[in-house]
């Protein structure tokens, strides 16, 4: 894949990041009940951002949890008998509580369905909601964020790839040509 561009610096993810989190707390009329769960495995340390940011500007403690929706994706072929049920415990209480959805790229939609039918199987929250740090189109489901840092329309071709200091040792995004084989 060649790489076309740098869309997002390390300080321009941060300024995303403090936006989303001012949003969340207005759209929630505060951070009650509460809840941010990141989709594995660039969701959770976003989620852990955010979750300091909102502590930053409230002054209150957001819980955050992870979601493991290997067993919930639909385009995997695997044997459900042979995969150990992670994400039953999500690690925090989520029955009626507001719950935030974090991931990083929202493309097809199949992640986040996933990610909904895992917190659905452990309990009903009040409300679901969704942030992405990008959104680059081409959904497959009728899934939309609710929170978006960037939009960032993309063509079937390209390929939007996150790369985060908890992960991958540096903070920014790209967009790559794949159909380029250089």
């Amino acid at each position: 894949m060649k790489l076309k561009a740098v869309l997002l610096d390390e300080k321009a993810i941060d300024r995303t990041l403090i936006r989303v989190s001012h949003e969340i707390i207005e759209r929630n009329k505060g951070v009650e009940d509460l809840v941010l769960l990141g989709i594995k495995t660039r969701g959770y340390p976003l989620a852990k951002r955010i979750a300091n940011y909102i502590k930053g500007i409230e002054g209150k403690e957001v819980p955050v949890g992870s979601v493991d929706i290997t067993l919930y994706r639909d385009d995997l072929d695997i044997s459900k008998e042979n995969l150990e049920i992670r994400n039953i415990d999500l690690g925090l209480e989520i029955k009626d509580k507001k719950i935030v959805i974090i991931d990083d790229v929202l493309y097809t939609g199949r992640t986040v369905r996933a990610a909904i039918d895992a917190i659905i199987d452990v309990n009903r929250p009040t409300v679901i909601q969704l942030a992405v740090l990008i959104d680059r189109g081409h959904k497959e489901l009728p899934i939309r964020a609710d929170y978006v840092g960037k939009n960032i329309p993309t063509s079937k071709s390209e390929a939007i790839e996150v790369y985060l200091k908890e992960t991958d040792g540096e903070d920014c995004v790209k967009i790559y040509d794949s159909n380029d084989t250089e």
